[in-house]
């Protein structure tokens, strides 16, 4: 007598867990975003779930996001997330590997472009992150290479959302020694920062 009750519980429970987790947000980035040196429950893209849920936003979050990848890294990897995982939503943070190499900002602006374009015409929605270039290059290439994201954004027309370190950077406890890596610390404040300015967008 109770089968009938306990399958009409579990679809009730099934449908429910299908639409907690309705969209897909996807993550496409480098060790800023993929929680270099800790766990990765520690990094901020495992903590932006529950940011985004508290906002009344209930996504699944999924991080692509490779330490060392340049912006063609990850254009090279985007068909087969974009198969894999059909997001609604894919948050490019790419372009700090880019500058530490010193690449010439037309190819990360020609990376970027066709990211975004294979995201549409995945039928999802893209966003980038606008990153510094490190000084040691030199004022004109930083100003060049921070200049590809606002002319990407404007051109592809998807939102370009604040560097993500530019809150914490100069904190030396949520810094790694190199300068460049956020810490374990910093995790929790850069979830934060990030699901503030996404909220919008989703």
């Amino acid at each position: 007598m109770y089968k009938p009750f306990l399958f009409l519980l579990m679809t009730g429970l099934s449908l429910m867990s299908s639409l907690v987790y309705s969209q897909t947000l996807l993550i496409v980035g480098d060790s800023l975003s993929a929680g270099y040196q800790m766990a990765a429950e520690q990094s901020w893209p495992a903590l932006l779930p529950e940011r985004l849920a508290k906002q009344g936003k209930p996504y699944q979050v999924v991080n692509a996001s490779i330490s060392g990848d340049t912006s063609g890294n990850g254009l090279a990897r985007l068909p087969e997330l974009l198969k894999l995982h059909q997001p609604d939503y894919v948050f490019i943070t790419l372009g700090a590997n880019d500058g530490l190499r010193g690449f010439a900002p037309h190819i990360l602006r020609n990376n970027l472009t066709k990211m975004i374009t294979l995201v549409k015409q995945a039928g999802g929605q893209a966003m980038i992150m606008q990153v510094q270039a490190p000084p040691n290059y030199g004022k004109r290439y930083s100003q060049a290479f921070a200049q590809v994201f606002t002319e990407v954004s404007e051109a592809q027309s998807v939102p370009l959302l604040p560097f993500f370190l530019e809150p914490i950077i100069l904190q030396p406890d949520y810094m790694m020694p190199d300068g460049l890596h956020p810490t374990a610390a910093a995790q929790p404040h850069i979830a934060n920062f990030v699901s503030e300015q996404l909220i919008s967008h989703l």
